[in-house]
């Protein structure tokens, strides 16, 4: 799969917003190029949220491992519960167990620097990975509409002044 095929179908989940920062926008260069996907219904770019899921098109102070300076490699890195986590990596979130690859193309690994915070990363999603890749876009998209719609609630409460 193409980083343009995966904005595209999380583009067609209702509520999404995918930002694709390009030259001479709002944001720093070291964004420019990437994707960033959030449940916002309303089409405005959710404050305090971070996104369900990004494509990453280089390497980052910091975040070498999936060697993603050549030509045509990018990464997707997508946030997942506990349970789906330990399904896809055999560990826990917080102990990370053996050494991995990060740079093997379409295998699903903990994220190389955010894993304990509940992330997966895809180098090149390909066949093996797709079926697996795109139910976890829907996933994470679901899960970011009930946080959002959890949030929306909270902030109707009254509050005791």
């Amino acid at each position: 799969m193409s980083m343009e095929q995966i904005i595209a179908v999380v583009r067609g989940f209702d509520g999404a917003l995918v930002l694709v920062p390009e030259p001479g926008g709002d944001f720093p260069e070291s964004a420019w190029g990437d994707a960033f996907c959030y449940y916002a219904p309303d089409g405005q770019l959710p404050r305090n949220v971070q996104p369900y899921a990004t494509a990453v098109t280089r390497n980052r102070p910091g975040d070498t491992a999936s060697d993603l300076d050549p030509p045509n490699r990018w990464r997707l890195n997508i946030r997942v519960d506990r349970a789906v986590f330990e399904e896809l990596t055999g560990e826990e979130r917080r102990d990370p167990g053996r050494p991995r690859d990060h740079a093997a193309t379409d295998l699903v690994v903990p994220h190389p620097v955010y894993g304990a915070l509940g992330w997966i990363s895809v180098v090149n999603p390909g066949a093996r990975t797709r079926s697996t890749v795109l139910r976890l876009l829907q996933d994470a998209h679901d899960a970011a509409r009930v946080r959002s719609e959890r949030r929306r609630r909270q902030e109707r409460l009254p509050r005791d002044d």
